[in-house]
């Protein structure tokens, strides 16, 4: 027989996430898992509880609370709460973050600072990032929105197979504004020379 050990106290932040542990388990009847996977079949908790101490010297934990009856495992808290925070922790490590990048234009802006506007994005691109390509205009100079637009037309023809578009160019109040995305493509052409002056 193993030797008992306390039984393990959950933590405030285990209650919040509605994780029960040993004592903390109030539902009269439980199916029971042993360490090994094993099924010992649905028990009184107090019965599961005092297995789980005095045969296995382990804890009694709650993981499936919306089966019926509640599914537990014995096993050592301890090693449970290591392992879901390694797991948290390599999900959040596979995470992909895209940040949206915002690059501003005017329906004045010449060719020289196009081109300036253009290498940054296609480097914001290149970085995973997605860009918002915004041009707001002052005054009266609405009234010539399709000028606005056919710029917007010549970053996206200039920009190729290098992005995609995920917002075409769209009018909203005294501003223009449309979203581009890298390419999955993986032969994505080079920049040309206009985006690398």
């Amino acid at each position: 027989m193993k030797p008992t050990r306390p039984f393990s106290n959950s933590t405030r932040d285990d209650r919040e996430k509605g994780l029960r542990v040993n004592h903390r388990i109030r539902i009269p009847k439980v199916r029971v898992i042993d360490p090994d996977g094993n099924q010992l079949g649905i028990m009184d908790t107090r019965d599961a509880l005092h297995v789980a101490q005095t045969q296995f010297g382990l804890d009694l934990i709650e993981i499936s609370p919306f089966a019926k009856p509640p599914v537990c495992k014995i096993m050592d808290y301890g090693k449970y709460k290591f392992q879901q925070k390694k797991k948290t922790q390599e999900a959040k490590k596979n995470q992909t973050i895209i940040v949206v990048k915002e690059i501003k234009l005017r329906p004045t802006t010449d060719q020289h600072d196009l081109n300036v506007k253009l290498k940054h994005i296609t480097k914001f691109l290149a970085q995973g990032n997605k860009v918002k390509v915004s041009m707001r205009f002052r005054g009266r100079e609405v009234v010539h929105a399709d000028l606005g637009k056919a710029k917007m037309d010549k970053i996206i023809q200039t920009l190729g197979t290098l992005a995609v578009v995920e917002q075409h160019p769209k009018l909203e109040g005294k501003q223009t504004t449309m979203v581009v995305a890298a390419s999955t493509g993986a032969n994505a052409p080079k920049p040309t020379p206009a985006q690398q002056n």
